[in-house]
């Protein structure tokens, strides 16, 4: 059970950084596009692909959720 508590909490801890890093490059992208004048298409276009990361976070998360209810037994 232990290292099975190890793996989820690693696992959780990737997903938080995973999340974090989602969260400083969209801003990053919002000032470079600023900055540099894209377009809106452009902005549009990185702001979905960040999306797509959060629904990827979402869906690592729900899977380490139903790893510890699996483990709680």
């Amino acid at each position: 059970m232990m290292q099975s508590q190890d793996k989820t909490t690693k696992a959780g801890q990737r997903a938080s950084l995973f999340i974090a890093g989602l969260g400083v490059f969209w801003l990053c992208i919002n000032l470079a596009g600023n900055y540099f004048g894209w377009s809106n298409g452009t902005r549009a276009f990185f702001d979905l692909a960040v999306l797509a990361g959060f629904g990827f976070a979402l869906w690592i998360v729900f899977n380490i959720w139903r790893t510890r209810q699996k483990d709680k037994g």
